[in-house]
This record gives C-alpha cells, sequence and structure tokens, in this order.
C-alpha cells in the first residue's frame, strides 16, 4: 500500500504545480491512495467546491484541511455533502463535514485522519484522546492507517507520533508551510515527518509576500497577506509504502520540487 501525501496547497501558485506535477508524480510513485490538504487552496485561506473538485479530477482522493477550514463560507454547502474531503476531527461535535474517510483500494481500503493540534492554535478538544478514539475505530476495520496531524509546535507533532507508533501507518505534520527533513519509521513501525512542507510560492515566506512579512516585523503595524499572483512555485509531499500485511511502514520519502530541486520524469 503506497500513499502520496501532498502539504498544503497555497492558493493559485499551490494549484498550479499540483495540476501540472501530479500525474508525473503519480505515474513516479504510483500510489494506492493521494491525499492533499488543501486548508489554504482558495488565495491562501480556505477552500472552495471548485477547488475540491479541481483537485479529485487532478488525481486527488482524499482532502485533509485544517485550521483555515471555515475561511471560504461556501464550505458550509457541500462539505456534508463529501465523504472524501475531511477536518479535524478534534473540532467541536456538532461541526459540519466529518474527520476521518475511507479510501477503497481493490478489496482493501485505508483510513484517513485529521486532527489539529492545541499549541499555539485555537483550545479545540483534546486531539490526542479523538485521535485514540479514531484509530481504534480504523482498525476494527483495516489495518492501513494514516493521520495528517495539522499542528504548530514540533514537541506536539512528534508527541503525536510516539503516541500513534505501532498503531499506524504514517503520521505526518502540516500547517508551519516549512519541510523538515527528520522523516523517519519510528521503532514499532510508523512513518513519521514533522512537517511536510507547503505546495504554493517559492520566493514568499510561508506562502505570502515576502513584502508585507518584513513589514510586519519591523513595524509591528497590521499589514494585509496576500498570495503571490506569479513568481517562482515549490511543491512538497511525502511516500509512504506499508507493508501490505501489518499496515506498517516499509519506507518514506521526501518530495520536494523547486528550482533548486528540478523533478525529473
Amino acid at each position: 500500500m503506497k500513499i502520496l501525501f501532498i502539504g498544503d496547497v497555497v492558493g493559485s501558485p499551490g494549484r498550479n504545480i499540483l495540476k501540472e506535477n501530479l500525474p508525473h508524480l503519480k505515474t513516479k510513485y504510483r500510489p494506492d491512495v493521494t491525499i492533499v490538504n488543501g486548508e489554504n487552496a482558495a488565495h491562501g485561506k480556505g477552500i472552495t467546491e471548485k477547488i475540491y473538485r479541481n483537485f479529485k479530477e487532478w488525481g486527488a482522493n482524499v482532502i485533509t484541511l485544517g485550521n483555515h477550514a471555515w475561511d471560504k463560507k461556501e464550505i458550509f454547502e457541500f462539505i456534508d455533502d463529501v465523504d472524501d474531503m475531511i477536518r479535524p476531527a478534534n473540532f467541536p461535535v456538532d461541526t459540519p463535514g466529518i474527520g476521518m474517510a475511507f479510501h477503497k483500494v481493490g478489496q482493501k481500503e485505508i483510513a484517513v485522519i485529521n486532527a489539529q493540534g492545541r499549541t499555539f492554535l485555537p483550545p479545540i478538544d483534546d486531539p490526542f484522546r479523538v485521535v485514540d478514539e479514531l484509530v481504534n475505530e480504523a482498525k476494527a476495520r483495516t489495518p492501513y492507517v494514516f493521520v495528517d496531524f495539522h499542528a504548530e509546535a514540533t514537541s506536539e507533532k512528534q508527541a503525536m507520533g510516539w503516541f500513534l507508533d505501532g498503531r499506524v501507518g504514517g503520521v505526518v505534520g502540516t500547517h508551519t508551510h516549512v519541510q523538515t527533513a527528520d522523516q523517519r519509521i519510528l521503532p514499532n513501525g510508523t512513518a513519521y515527518i514533522t512537517d511536510v512542507g507547503m505546495t504554493g510560492p517559492y520566493d514568499g515566506i510561508l506562502g505570502v509576500e515576502k513584502e508585507a512579512v518584513l513589514r510586519r516585523f519591523q513595524t509591528a503595524l497590521p499589514v494585509r497577506f496576500e498570495v503571490p499572483s506569479d513568481g517562482r512555485t515549490q511543491l512538497s509531499g511525502v511516500c509512504i509504502e506499508l507493508n501490505k500485511d501489518t499496515g506498517m511502514a516499509k519506507k518514506i520519502e521526501r518530495i520536494l520540487i523547486n528550482d533548486d530541486h528540478p523533478f525529473f520524469h
């Protein structure tokens, strides 16, 4: 079982490089499931139904979200009608949408769970308790379980990795937009990386125009953050291969495509 995961797609630059490269990535890695984090896909905050449909057309099987899930209000018009786009499972109980999706792969299926951290983010429900419950539910159906942990603090992401080691095939961090080089397979078989990185502008700061961020740091005054409409782009992701019998990881490989790391296909 192979999982291709693409990190936070930011605005039109992220969508464009995803559309261009996803077919080539799927040819190279031949994933059984392709997962895309789309919480920043619409102008840097939120997702629309059109973008969701585009992701599906381009080859995504499951779309995960995060703390910007609700920034485009039209999400409320379609999120309850789809079963392959998930928001953090530890949002309040009456929140629209679902936090776990099952994707069929032939006669098998893989469970994909989305959760959000609490350190430096809104104080929502305990992600460890909620993920623990969902993993137990998923493991009753399938040995293949994958977690997108959308969190700010490296320590909280590492804690989730160790918490789930030996219980799920992969735990990948999203949200901070800078790819980390700590991919590994934990002792009990869970593939882990602190942050997959983002898919979007290459010459901005965390996906937005660097000039605005510099003004904010230099003046401490409010500024409007905008996603650059043009310029160089990058794509960040990982490919994880799971043991077909146990569901534990055999391999994790970082994917980084930009002008300094060209993709040959």
